[in-house]
């Protein structure tokens, strides 16, 4: 298992992973999953213009995305690097989003591409990375408690159902 930027080469993985978010009717998480990939060299350029924060809509922040690929050349999973928080950012989403395949699930990537993105995390400056998750999205909370966090706090959102818990994950 390895993390790496997208790519043309795992084109039809990425697609498929994304595929399987829409048949389950499931939230795209990370966001990025919602881009157009119809063209996907123009899909790939706007990832890298995000990452230079470049053309970002109003209230966003510079940041990268990342897929977990396994020895197969499977996308497994998909994170994505905020550079910075925002108010909005410190209520939902945190410095990192991340979402698995759901045929991959329960299977402990979540806990890899975490971690495996905290370091990267580090690496850009960031010395205590914040992770929000739903409350009964039991696999994250578990993923986001073995990556070392502690809990904040949670709070019921506008226009939500479930609580959004806030854990904080020291990279020093």
């Amino acid at each position: 298992m390895k993390l790496e930027s997208p790519s043309e080469r795992l084109k039809e993985s990425y697609l498929s992973l994304v595929e399987e978010f829409r048949q389950r009717g499931e939230p795209y998480v990370p966001f990025v999953l919602k881009f157009p990939t119809d063209d996907f060299r123009a899909f790939l350029r706007r990832l890298q213009a995000c990452a230079e924060g470049s053309g970002l809509p109003r209230g966003f922040v510079p940041h990268e995305t990342f897929w977990l690929v396994d020895g197969d050349e499977q996308v497994v999973g998909v994170s994505n690097l905020r550079h910075s928080l925002t108010d909005a950012l410190r209520r939902e989403g945190g410095h990192i989003g991340y979402g698995i395949r759901p045929s991959a699930r329960r299977r402990g990537y979540a806990t890899l591409i975490l971690r495996e993105t905290l370091k990267l995390a580090r690496k850009r400056g960031i010395e205590l990375a914040l992770v929000t998750c739903d409350k009964g999205n039991i696999g994250s909370v578990k993923a986001i408690q073995r990556n070392g966090a502690y809990f904040e706090s949670e709070e019921l959102l506008p226009g939500q159902t479930d609580l959004k818990q806030r854990y904080w994950i020291p990279l020093l």
